[in-house]
């Protein structure tokens, strides 16, 4: 399990949202989303 997967699922089990976590951290929505995996679906 990566780092990032790690991020995501304890922000999950917290019921933290990407934002909320963020303004937690100081930091970015958008940082907080490039920690976490993404999963890229063609459309």
């Amino acid at each position: 399990m990566t780092i990032g997967e790690q991020i995501q699922n304890i922000r999950i089990s917290k019921g933290l949202t990407q934002e909320h976590l963020a303004e937690l951290l100081d930091v970015s929505r958008q940082s907080v989303s490039k920690w976490e995996p993404q999963i890229h679906t063609a459309n």
